[in-house]
């Protein structure tokens, strides 16, 4: 079952928020979806999820159009919190999966199962509003698998969690693609899309500036990393043929080069400056490419 978006746009009005998006996403696979505040990636999930009308294109899931008959089969966590304050948390969830077709005998053991797991059983007859945000976080994410969704879209699952618990959701997210599930996800913080994700794309101003498998995107930038400490000063290496940046750190220099041969070059000239303590050679990272495609940072 994969999810596919054919030349896809949505316009407001004068505004063009998603602009020709062509994307599949094969089945069982974690997808991630990257992009600066304003770039299309909320509105994409709102048209995959028919929340939205595409303005042009189609979307289709295992090659059908979304609709009330695939509701079931799809589960989402919104960036913005979306629980009832005044309900008890049980109730809550009983009350969303029911929508979701699931009888109450299942919804109880299941969620039983996700509450222990979570380490907030003693939360399932407290209301929504006396939970601090990131168990507030965290009953929103049961509700948005509790019942056993095919496709799942997580926009921004991780924002306003510890790093304990940042931890605790990865786990869950990993152990519900090891049974099957296809999942979206778009995330403020590099890292983790590179930590979970096979493949990815990167949107700007509604259109996808990357796309395709982590390795390959890597790969086919070209540049690589190079991290330096040494007690002596490396600052000129700004200078060397093939060093397209440097930065200074605490024990060193952080350096991109061109290529591997230009690392090397570069590896040829430090050794005979002095004691070198570490020359490691990197991938560059999801930041730098997107630094180079989009011409900003992202946070």
């Amino acid at each position: 079952m994969s999810l596919k978006l054919q030349q896809v746009t949505k316009r407001f009005g004068d505004f063009t928020a998603v602009d020709e998006l062509s994307l599949e996403i094969p089945p069982s696979e974690m997808f991630g979806f990257l992009g600066a505040n304003g770039a299309g990636k909320t509105t994409t999930f709102r048209m995959v999820l028919g929340l939205l009308d595409a303005t042009e294109g189609r979307i289709t899931w295992d090659g059908k159009g979304i609709d009330y008959s695939t509701s079931p089969e799809i589960g989402y966590l919104p960036e913005e919190r979306g629980l009832y304050p005044k309900m008890k948390v049980g109730d809550q969830i009983v009350y969303l999966a029911r929508l979701r077709g699931m009888e109450k005998k299942t919804i109880l053991k299941e969620l039983d199962y996700w509450l222990e797991r979570f380490n907030v059983p003693q939360y399932l007859n407290k209301k929504v509003e006396e939970l601090s945000k990131g168990n507030q976080q965290k009953i929103q994410f049961i509700a948005s698998v509790i019942h056993k969704p095919k496709l799942l879209i997580l926009d921004e699952p991780f924002s306003g969690l510890d790093p304990v618990n940042v931890e605790l959701l990865k786990d869950a997210v990993r152990e519900i693609k090891k049974n099957g599930t296809t999942i979206v996800f778009s995330s403020h913080r590099m890292e983790h899309v590179e930590e979970l994700c096979e493949s990815l794309c990167i949107m700007h101003k509604g259109r996808p500036v990357v796309h395709g498998g982590l390795k390959e995107i890597k790969r086919s930038f070209g540049k690589k990393n190079v991290v330096i400490h040494a007690d002596f000063d490396l600052t000129y290496l700004k200078d060397i043929q093939g060093v397209t940046k440097i930065k200074e750190t605490t024990e060193g220099v952080l350096l991109q080069v061109e290529s591997e041969a230009a690392a090397q070059g570069v590896f040829h000239d430090v050794v005979k400056k002095g004691f070198l303590r570490k020359f490691e050679l990197e991938e560059p990272s999801l930041n730098d490419i997107f630094i180079e495609k989009v011409g900003t940072s992202y946070e």
